[in-house]
């Protein structure tokens, strides 16, 4: 029956691959990013929250307990929570990573005199994913920290709690200043060059070998953009985990507790050990494959409309 259901989804046609890896626009991928983000937002949100609580917390056993006191303490409702932040952030977040995947290729060929049309070598294609990481931090970095800042409101049962996200964003500035809501810029970069590279860099490689073509060349079928999408979600959050711990931290903590990332790994390591560093792993790996694969779905499908309409 799922090969049925797979096959019932037309394949992207091989023009259509090859504008959307080779002679893809500026404008057009930006537009598939953002559609790309909400897809990703709405498919792996309530795993997320797990993540960010057990992070910030020492209370949970496992991500089962977690989900378990998250889902008694505040419903089904409660595992949204926080989520529309990410939601409107998505759009441009995932829009301009998209876009400086984008402009990372076109670095490359620049750099080494490609034609558009030219297939990008391995190393070139890690270059792309992640420079990406560069210009999407400067809207992810206070996109993360309101949506962290809320995740965490009703868990510790204590402190300020926010009615959304421009309470909080508000909240955030009137304790540190407009440079708080930046807090965890560093940590965020440190987290998303490094899980960009594995990210575009896997999504590229799996689906070359799902299809036994390079990118442009033959049909992507759907099933093989979910599985690439999927497992580049997963090496991505393999690589990132610890830098995001270390985020998260940052982000949560009163203004003044910690001078920096630094500051915050050296605590941590003292006070929890390494172990510490990889709080939140199960639910970040359990969101990463259905939400990136919702996401690589989403950016590819639209490439594929957009490329149809003009």
């Amino acid at each position: 029956m799922s090969t049925v259901e797979v096959s019932a989804t037309p394949a992207i046609k091989p023009e259509d691959a090859a504008k959307a890896t080779s002679g893809t626009s500026g404008i057009k991928s930006f537009l598939s990013g953002g559609f790309g983000g909400m897809c990703l937002v709405a498919a792996g949100h309530p795993l997320d929250l797990l993540k960010v609580r057990m992070q910030t917390s020492t209370e949970y056993k496992s991500t089962l307990d977690c989900f378990r006191k998250t889902l008694a303490e505040n419903g089904v409702r409660g595992m949204y929570r926080g989520m529309a932040a990410p939601l409107v952030g998505a759009t441009p977040v995932f829009a301009i990573c998209f876009w400086g995947y984008d402009m990372g290729q076109k670095i490359m060929r620049s750099v080494y005199n490609l034609s558009p049309t030219d297939k990008l070598s391995t190393n070139q294609i890690l270059f792309a994913g992640g420079f990406s990481a560069i210009p999407t931090t400067a809207v992810m970095a206070p996109m993360e920290r309101i949506k962290c800042t809320l995740q965490v409101t009703s868990a510790t049962g204590s402190g300020t709690v926010y009615k959304g996200p421009a309470d909080a964003a508000l909240g955030i500035v009137r304790a540190g200043g407009i440079t708080s809501l930046f807090k965890g810029t560093c940590a965020t970069l440190l987290r998303d060059v490094p899980g960009s590279v594995a990210y575009f860099g896997t999504y590229e490689l799996i689906k070359k070998s799902l299809t036994g073509n390079s990118a442009g060349e033959g049909s992507i079928s759907p099933l093989a953009i979910v599985t690439a999408g999927g497992l580049a979600g997963m090496a991505n959050w393999g690589i990132a985990i610890p830098p995001d711990v270390l985020k998260s931290r940052l982000q949560t903590a009163p203004e003044g507790k910690y001078s920096g990332v630094r500051q915050v790994f050296v605590e941590m390591m003292r006070a929890e050990g390494p172990g510490a560093l990889f709080r939140g792993v199960g639910p970040a790996l359990l969101r990463a494959f259905p939400a990136n694969a919702a996401c690589f779905l989403g950016v590819e499908l639209s490439l594929q409309l957009m490329n149809k309409a003009w």
